[in-house]
């Protein structure tokens, strides 16, 4: 499996900035998709993933701002953030499981909201 991420730049914060992720491959195994990030400095934390079936968890960090969805025919996952913050400056991956974890990662995509 592999994952293409696209859609990282730079933005003000307050702005907004949709996030997205092509699978490719043997996509069919993929139970779970979603996004994470890695700050300057920190470990890579946990933002959103959601199921084929449609169920969607959120760091609580970034619930009521960022929205993860998925196309399950196309093997691709969105998030859209809104009301960016400086604190969620970090570069965000997109990554893939056949269960609950992640087995796959792609490479990913900065993310820059400037104060």
């Amino acid at each position: 499996v592999q994952l293409q991420a696209s859609g990282g730049g730079l933005v003000q914060a307050g702005g907004s900035l949709r996030l997205s992720c092509a699978a490719s491959g043997s996509s069919s195994r993929i139970n779970v998709m979603g996004w994470y990030r890695q700050a300057p400095g920190k470990q890579r934390e946990f933002v959103a993933t959601i199921t084929r079936a449609g169920g969607i968890n959120y760091a609580d960090s970034v619930k009521a701002r960022f929205t993860i969805s998925r196309d399950n025919a196309k093997n691709t996952v969105d998030l859209q953030m809104n009301s960016l913050k400086a604190g969620d400056t970090a570069v965000y991956y997109c990554g893939a499981g056949p269960y609950s974890g992640t087995t796959y990662w792609g490479k990913g995509t900065l993310v820059t909201v400037s104060s």
